[in-house]
């Protein structure tokens, strides 16, 4: 990999004498797709440079999140470059697959901390106000993100965000359909609630992240250093990254969840405050963003089950449904028991786990 690597980086910076790769070492972190660091070093006129950049591979099909937009996820980045979203720097694409196996692209490195479920290092604990800080400044970023001038940056281009939540009812809906092998009422009658409750279209629309949580933001000290993770980025209605957010701070991991942090009326009253937005039907965006992360978590349990992957977390995925869908049930008044149905792999594929 790092030979056919360095030759294409090389092809990037056609002005260079030399280019070589050192330390590509891979991040163990995250569901989708699959990302390794290194350091590119560039020598042009005599002057060497080195850069640390990320290189971000799409993942093998069938994956976690299809279809699967990585030029897209290059655009929103390359958008970003020089607003107030602390996001990485979009260097190159590779489409093709014809380098490495699988379409990837470049970026740079940013420095930070990532907590999401890992255990926060006590000395983050024991500092007064720190983990309140780190919460108020990803609330902030996650506001920046919904205030991106579109036509200032270019990312109008990614299409119409209009009819933004009924289009994403639709896909979710389909992928649950896509892998499932059996009944799931839990989460059908959640989409039937949906459905049934759904409010009217947002007026605004805005650069949504898609999947804005604890995890894919990076800390240097308590500021945020980086928002990762553009795979679910597009333009829609920015309510649906506040729903998003408050099922992650419902969860009971991760810095949102410590006792320092912002309550999660704190956190929309400091997002309301930093967009001048009023978070309505709070409700219902909540419980569809439960059943989104449960559409996603039975695709990642589906594709165990068809032996697409040896995942372990595969199984926790099963159990985040059972734990998931309740609540976004009762987010819209349903609070009798329902049935989960076939959301776990199948006992034959488990066994292969012990």
């Amino acid at each position: 990999m790092s030979i056919s690597l360095q030759t294409w980086l090389a092809e990037q910076v056609p002005e260079a004498d030399e280019v070589t790769v050192e330390g590509l070492d891979k991040v163990e972190m995250g569901h989708s797709a699959e990302m390794f660091t290194l350091t590119m070093v560039t020598i042009i006129g005599g002057v060497e440079q080195r850069d640390d950049i990320v290189v971000r591979l799409r993942p093998p099909e069938p994956g976690l999140l299809e279809p699967y937009d990585l030029q897209r996820q290059f655009e929103v980045m390359q958008g970003l470059e020089g607003t107030d979203v602390r996001a990485p720097r979009a260097l190159w694409i590779e489409p093709t697959g014809d380098v490495l196996g699988r379409p990837f692209l470049v970026m740079n490195r940013l420095d930070g901390e990532v907590w999401e479920q890992n255990e926060i290092p006590a000395e983050v604990e024991a500092e007064p106000g720190r983990i309140r800080r780190m919460c108020e400044d990803m609330v902030d970023q996650y506001a920046a993100i919904h205030l991106v001038d579109l036509e200032a940056t270019g990312l109008s281009s990614l299409g119409d965000g209009g009819n933004y939540v009924t289009r994403e009812l639709a896909h979710w809906e389909s992928e649950m359909k896509r892998v499932q092998r059996g009944p799931v009422p839990a989460m059908e009658r959640l989409l039937v609630e949906l459905r049934r409750q759904q409010p009217d279209p947002s007026p605004r629309i805005t650069l949504v992240h898609g999947d804005p949580k604890p995890g894919n933001v990076g800390f240097v000290g308590d500021e945020v250093s980086a928002v990762f993770d553009w795979e679910l980025s597009t333009l829609g209605d920015p309510l649906t990254d506040v729903g998003y957010l408050e099922l992650m701070w419902a969860m009971p991991v991760g810095i949102s969840s410590r006792p320092d942090s912002l309550t999660v009326d704190e956190f929309i009253a400091r997002y309301e405050e930093r967009t001048g937005f009023t978070a309505e039907h709070r409700e219902w965006y909540f419980a569809m963003q439960v059943f989104k992360v449960c559409a996603i978590q039975l695709i990642g349990s589906m594709l165990f089950d068809a032996g697409h992957n040896d995942d372990q977390r595969s199984v926790g995925m099963a159990m985040g449904i059972e734990l998931m869908a309740p609540m976004g049930l009762a987010a819209l008044g349903v609070d009798e028991p329902v049935e989960m149905g076939a959301i776990y792999p199948r006992e034959e594929r488990m066994a292969t786990l012990r």
